[in-house]
């Protein structure tokens, strides 16, 4: 299910006398109208007319509606369509009555997703890596929940195991004094926690976990290997299962996985981190989540087909199991790769990263991309407080129409134009009404990127209607411009929250 609103109700219309659902879209040139659609083409074969003609007669009856002002045929077939005042009405005033809630809600059914952002094990303070993991998957579950939807947010970390010995083992030499074991942890923090007498693990998810709520990423629970582990002797017999080697092998490659994979080792009888995938994958979905989306990194790309076989396995429908990768981040200065971290020369932490550019611009520029694209990041650029950076672009113009708001406290706003719409106004109108699509498949697709793309664009459309046209003091003009700023300052309001930016009212 899509959300209705002013653009999907007037594609309704068109699609109602094609007779078969339709898409419009806005022309980059005005020229050629305010939205256009090329159904006519698509449709002429199947009705043994020629495009244009099939066009024509959709523009007679289209031109009826009291939403559109003038329907005409272009090139070899397409429809474009003028919209009248009253379509701008109508679309300004939806949003001024939903206010916040503009595209929101419009899931159906409402199901119930469990989203695991984050899963680095606790050897150290999180990393910028790791953080666009947090900011993608919270972002995911912040449209999902916006959408109608129940989300739960988990982070889900190794507690055992020989990553978590050496991690100890770390701890343990620098309180003796002693040189550490190969391959071993360091920097500032070993020694930080090195100082407190305590196992240190606790402390590092302490750690993890406040660097992560500055983040604005707050976690509704957290699951342990160590405890799901230990229910791997009930579940395993329920798995189609061999030995070999002395080991215990998923025979997953019967159930559409590339490979068969170890579950116990030979060494031992010790459980593999995939025997620990088996039990938590069944724990999320016996605790009545309808999906469960995963968030990993790239280097998890074998694991999309290893869940989906675990599923089978278990008798689920692999479909619930959605599993997202994410790419690398990359920081760069002056044009070349940069690393900012005082405490480890390898590795950059988010708690520095954020330190040097602010929440928001971290925020921002980890989902500025799809996940599948690598993130490249200009530090410099983030640290800006300017025009320059698109973060405080779009922050700005929120902060601008704020202050309009501010010197106008008291007045009435109207989406009633009082003349007819200069060019400005009207771009702005249709670039807001884009918003709930834009939200819709951003869900649907897992890709919160296109929220900073879309702001930027109300971002320039905003500053645009500005520099040509007065707010207050404008006579009658004053309370639909004041109805427009108002619905400009809700959608980039939203549309930062969802990706965890703030929308200041001062800058």
């Amino acid at each position: 299910m899509s959300p209705t609103n002013a653009v999907t109700r007037l594609a309704a219309e068109v699609g109602e006398a094609a007779g078969t659902p339709v898409e419009l879209e806005r022309p980059s040139d005005a020229a050629h109208g305010d939205y256009a659609t090329n159904i006519a083409l698509r449709l002429a074969p199947q009705r043994r007319q020629s495009p244009r003609d099939l066009a024509q007669e959709l523009a007679d009856v289209v031109s009826q509606s009291p939403r559109v002002e003038r329907a005409e045929v272009a090139g070899p077939g397409f429809l474009n369509l003028w919209v009248a005042r009253e379509w701008y009405r109508d679309a300004l005033a939806e949003i001024l009555a939903a206010g916040s809630d503009y595209g929101a809600g419009w899931a159906a059914p409402r199901e119930r997703f469990q989203v695991e952002a984050v899963s680095a094990n606790p050897t150290g303070p999180i990393t910028v890596a790791s953080a666009r993991n947090g900011a993608y998957g919270d972002s995911v579950a912040r449209l999902l929940s916006f959408a109608g939807h129940h989300v739960e947010l988990e982070y889900y970390y190794n507690d055992s195991g020989a990553q978590m010995e050496l991690f100890r083992e770390s701890i343990e030499a620098v309180r003796r004094g002693e040189e550490l074991p190969e391959d071993g942890y360091q920097g500032d923090y070993v020694r930080e926690l090195a100082a407190l007498d305590k196992d240190p693990v606790p402390r590092m998810l302490e750690q993890i976990e406040a660097s992560l709520e500055r983040f604005r990423i707050h976690f509704d629970s957290w699951a342990l290997q160590s405890e799901l582990q230990r229910r791997l002797p009930e579940i395993l017999p329920k798995l189609d299962t061999y030995e070999q080697d002395g080991a215990v092998w998923a025979r997953s490659s019967d159930y559409g996985d590339e490979d068969d994979r170890v579950l116990l080792r030979s060494e031992g009888g010790r459980p593999t981190y995939r025997a620990a995938d088996v039990v938590y994958l069944r724990d999320k979905l016996e605790r009545g989540f309808d999906h469960a989306l995963y968030v990993l990194g790239a280097d998890h790309h074998g694991t999309r087909n290893w869940y989906a076989a675990v599923a089978r396995m278990l008798g689920y429908d692999p479909d619930r199991v959605e599993v997202l990768l994410y790419q690398l981040v990359h920081l760069t200065r002056g044009g070349e790769q940069t690393k900012m971290s005082k405490r480890r020369g390898d590795v950059v932490f988010l708690d520095e990263f954020v330190d040097e550019v602010g929440v928001d611009a971290a925020r921002w520029y980890l989902v500025s991309r799809g996940h599948d694209q690598t993130i490249e990041i200009d530090v410099d650029l983030a640290r800006e407080k300017s025009e320059k950076n698109p973060v405080y672009y779009v922050q700005y113009a929120h902060a601008r129409i704020a202050g309009i708001l501010r010197n106008i406290e008291g007045a009435e706003p109207t989406a009633d134009p009082p003349g007819e719409l200069a060019r400005e106004e009207r771009d702005l109108v249709k670039r807001l009404a884009e918003f709930p699509g834009v939200v819709a498949e951003a869900t649907e697709r897992r890709a919160p990127h296109a929220l900073p793309n879309y702001a930027i664009r109300v971002a320039d459309d905003f500053h645009r209607f500005y520099h040509h046209h007065r707010v207050i003091d404008e006579g009658e003009a004053q309370p639909f411009r004041l109805g427009l700023v108002v619905a400009t300052k809700a959608v980039i309001a939203r549309g930062l929250d969802l990706i965890g930016v703030e929308a200041p009212d001062r800058m």
